[in-house]
């Protein structure tokens, strides 16, 4: 085999989260996202090193794990979900299997291994989303949805998507549409024009509120210098009118009764880097508010367009009931929660705790924090706005009880040695990236930390993806 052959074989070997093993020629070719047991036609992308890499052209033949029958009507175009084709009882023993292989290969300890909680709900079940505007192909028709599988550039448009409340797909047609009429051009990566660049929604599964934002260039042609940041008010009088225009539009259509739930609030966020990411240079609110607020295990938390918050709402009160019960009694007890985000778990531990201090590096999240704690009449909570690589150093006393909650990508290398240093008797670490932890576990281990016990919590039913929560005692 060389690169750019076009070959077949079966997947006999799958690892979390999306790395895939076929068999050809008695060779193990790695295959991204697919499913054990398929037989796929890929083409080989690489070969260096005795180690070979292929891209899955076509499905040949289906696992016999892919025995959902009504999968979502993207699943063949659209780059989201993975799983759609696997029943969610097969999809939790899947990942069952590789996240124990995972965690085994990761150290030399014993520990327990507590297997996949399910999500409450599997279909429907995210509070947010991030669409991008684009075109299903080069110079086609404007779209509104998620990357095409495969593809940084090509945009699917998901009316029918699966994993989100009908509200979500609504306000995507209904924004589609009002600027398809007026011609308004998508912002390309590389001229680095035009206007459209995504459309932001948040719902609350408790109140069925909904944030709206609209997130654009500042101008209808743009070209700027990206390291040069301006206010949302160099926007000009057009741009203005047109913004104002479609939150009228989204608010009288939605006045009609259509959503499930209600329109909360309606802002525009201005972006101008050359990022391919949601960034806000600037929020102006449109109509409503700039919150909604979500319930979890009896405590009210107000939600900003950026601030981090569980994107599965009854999957985050199963998560943070098992994050309570490893964590035990904190009664007289100091506990930190190092990238606490709206404060969400701080809050949940703070009833019997004796002080919680939560540090964030969003500052918006911090305010949202200090806000919901007051919210909640809790009193001994502290949040702090600041990089966790920084911040520890300035905490001046040793807590018993450490909740670690950090971005997919781990601890930062330079924290996680200080973090270790306060010599906390406990410490809970939530994932959602289990590959991120099992880095972070090496460096652990070697300070003195054992894992106790670890538990899946799946909180991205129909993806590869899941969290999981894990105890570690010092040794």
């Amino acid at each position: 085999m060389k690169k750019g052959d076009i070959c077949q074989g079966k997947i006999v070997e799958s690892h979390f989260p999306d790395s895939a093993y076929a068999d050809c020629e008695s060779e193990k070719v790695l295959i991204k996202k697919g499913i054990l047991g398929q037989t796929v036609e890929f083409a080989i992308t690489k070969k260096r090193k005795g180690k070979i890499e292929g891209r899955v052209l076509n499905v040949v033949e289906k696992s016999w794990l892919e025995d959902n029958k009504n999968p979502c009507m993207h699943y063949e175009t659209c780059g989201g979900c993975t799983y759609q084709t696997i029943s969610y009882e097969n999809q939790l023993k899947l990942k069952n299997t590789q996240i124990k292989e995972l965690m085994k290969s990761a150290t030399d300890n014993d520990f327990v291994w507590e297997g996949v909680i399910p999500s409450p709900k599997y279909l429907a079940y995210r509070n947010k989303m991030e669409f991008s505007f684009g075109d299903e192909k080069k110079d086609g028709e404007l779209a509104l949805g998620m990357h095409k599988k495969g593809s940084h550039y090509d945009i699917v448009n998901v009316f029918g998507c699966k994993i989100v409340n009908s509200d979500f797909t609504k306000l995507l047609e209904l924004t589609l549409n009002f600027f398809k009429e007026r011609n308004i051009a998508y912002f390309h990566k590389n001229t680095h024009t035009g206007f459209l660049r995504h459309l932001l929604v948040r719902r609350s599964e408790y109140t069925g509120e909904i944030l709206i934002s609209l997130v654009t260039t500042s101008s209808f042609g743009f070209v700027e210098d990206p390291n040069v940041l301006r206010d949302a008010s160099i926007l000009g009088d057009a741009e203005i009118a047109l913004i104002r225009e479609w939150a009228d539009y989204i608010k009288v259509e939605c006045d009609k009764g259509i959503l499930n739930g209600s329109i909360g609030g309606i802002l525009h966020t201005k972006n101008d880097s050359y990022a391919d990411a949601v960034l806000n240079q600037g929020t102006t609110l449109l109509y409503g508010n700039d919150y909604i607020t979500e319930r979890l295990n009896g405590l009210d938390f107000k939600i900003t367009p950026f601030s981090f918050f569980q994107t599965n709402s009854k999957g985050a009160e199963v998560l943070y009931t098992v994050a309570g019960k490893y964590i035990g009694d904190t009664v007289g007890k100091s506990v930190f929660d190092l990238y606490s985000g709206t404060g969400t778990i701080a809050q949940l531990f703070a009833p019997k705790s004796e002080k919680v201090y939560g540090v964030e590096i969003v500052e918006e999240a911090v305010e949202a924090a200090i806000e919901n704690a007051k919210k909640n009449g809790l009193n001994n909570c502290e949040f702090i706005a600041g990089d966790v690589l920084k911040v520890v150093d300035t905490l001046g006393f040793n807590p018993d009880i450490i909740i670690l909650d950090p971005p997919r990508d781990g601890i930062h290398p330079k924290a996680l040695p200080k973090i270790l240093d306060f010599g906390a008797n406990k410490i809970v670490y939530i994932s959602c990236k289990p590959t991120s932890f099992v880095r972070d576990l090496k460096i652990m281990e070697a300070a003195g930390y054992k894992m106790e016990k670890c538990v899946g919590v799946d909180m991205f039913p129909n993806t590869v993806n899941c969290e999981v929560v894990c105890l570690l005692s010092r040794e």
